[in-house]
């Protein structure tokens, strides 16, 4: 099969039934395809592919807005994702494209460069669409790759006195066409949600959350939730409670599990709560080391599945590994670790973790003064790969953390 520069047409050599060694040539156009069979088959493309051959000429350019083109591109069950990423001060969009394997600069949203909301903040990412958080509190979502954006209606809740522990989004997989962010507000053991929904565009009244006690589960004491100090091994004081880097302050995942849809969010000492908005109650895991261990934190969702990703530092040496919670055995299990030799260069770097998931892969961003690295981990294989350095016109960038999201250009604000 041979193809022409522009990848317009193709040659396919048959055999002849009557003389093995005649070659007959059957050429066709793919101007020739219909608009349904030509649409279906670009749907298929990568996004960033797709963008480049908009260039082959006008029918291909007009494709990127036709409706039906769009309808088609929904179809398509998954995406290879991109991570937004996350530094202070910038006023540019970078995402890492996992499918190329690059860094790559991509239009900012035009409503974002307003001076009203040049200080936004992403905190939440869903299907393939981006939450941005204004300095009053309301919200902005945006689909990155279209740069379409719509700012949600205002809050009717004031939570000065109630504080903001997660943000989630969660888009309807079928179509890209609707979506819902979520807020848990309040202090343990007194929580609520309130829920905006963009079928209806507007926000639900807010439910209070109660606490989970039955025969099945177990419940963990939060007092511990209060600050606790003590002297690390360089006899330096510590607090107990997380100090998080602005965007993922609200770090939580939802994942919906037999029909119901659960929050997870990490309390401000470290431990894994669980809101069953459906149910409307919450519990809280095992905590994975005791609160006076010094360790860095993440909540992530993979496949569906809730996981937590620990770095931990004993006996003089750094551990960096991924746990899931064993409903069956009330424990946690280790499903991932980073190789040793690698870890263990993280050791005294006091180095902060902001994770995010995405199908069978971790995105890890580790800061510290000394240390600024991306990483980059394979469930299934349990690879651990260091991503290149992101250089902007010959500056290196440093970032603080990512969001994961899917290139879909038929996600809709």
């Amino acid at each position: 099969m041979d193809n022409d520069q522009h990848g317009q047409s193709v040659s396919l050599k048959r055999k002849s039934p009557g003389d093995g060694d005649h070659l007959l040539f059957n050429s066709f156009s793919m101007d020739d395809l219909n608009d349904d069979l030509f649409e279906g088959i670009l749907s298929w493309l990568p996004t960033s592919t797709f963008f480049r051959l908009t260039s082959v000429c006008k029918r291909w350019k007009s494709v990127a807005a036709s409706t039906s083109f769009k309808l088609a591109c929904s179809h398509i069950p998954s995406r290879d994702p991109w991570f937004l990423m996350v530094a202070p001060n910038l006023n540019q969009s970078v995402i890492f494209d996992s499918a190329e394997s690059t860094w790559k600069r991509i239009n900012h949203p035009s409503l974002l460069h307003e001076e009203s909301n040049q200080s936004c903040m992403p905190v939440a990412a869903s299907g393939g669409l981006i939450c941005y958080r204004k300095l009053s509190g309301n919200f902005i979502v945006s689909n990155p790759v279209t740069g379409s954006c719509s700012e949600l209606p205002p809050l009717q809740f004031s939570p000065q006195d109630q504080p903001l522990n997660a943000i989630v989004m969660s888009t309807t997989s079928k179509d890209q066409l609707s979506f819902k962010v979520v807020l848990v507000f309040g202090e343990l053991p007194n929580l609520l949600f309130k829920v905006y929904n963009s079928s209806s565009g507007c926000w639900e009244g807010e439910t209070a959350l109660r606490r989970k006690v039955d025969d099945n589960s177990m419940v963990y004491d939060s007092t511990d939730d209060n600050v606790v100090y003590f002297l690390n091994k360089a006899g330096i004081v510590v607090a107990s409670n997380m100090q998080r880097s602005p965007s993922k302050q609200y770090s939580s995942v939802i994942t919906n599990k037999n029909g119901q849809e659960i929050v997870y969010f990490l309390s401000s000492s470290g431990t894994v709560v669980a809101c069953n908005l459906t149910c409307k109650c919450f519990f809280e895991y095992p905590r994975l080391l005791p609160v006076f261990s010094e360790y860095s934190i993440d909540v992530v969702e993979c496949n569906g599945e809730v996981l937590i990703v620990l770095l931990s530092e004993f006996l003089e040496t750094a551990s960096l590994r991924v746990w899931k919670y064993d409903e069956a055995n009330r424990g946690w299990q280790q499903i991932a670790a980073m190789p040793a030799a690698n870890s263990h260069e993280l050791y005294g770097k006091k180095a902060d973790i902001n994770c995010v998931g995405a199908g069978n892969q971790i995105f890890v961003c580790l800061n510290s003064p000394e240390l600024c690295t991306y990483i980059l981990c394979d469930l299934e294989t349990n690879k651990w790969v260091e991503l290149p350095k992101c250089c902007i016109n010959g500056e290196v960038i440093d970032f603080m953390s990512a969001f994961s999201f899917e290139p879909r250009i038929e996600a809709s604000v």
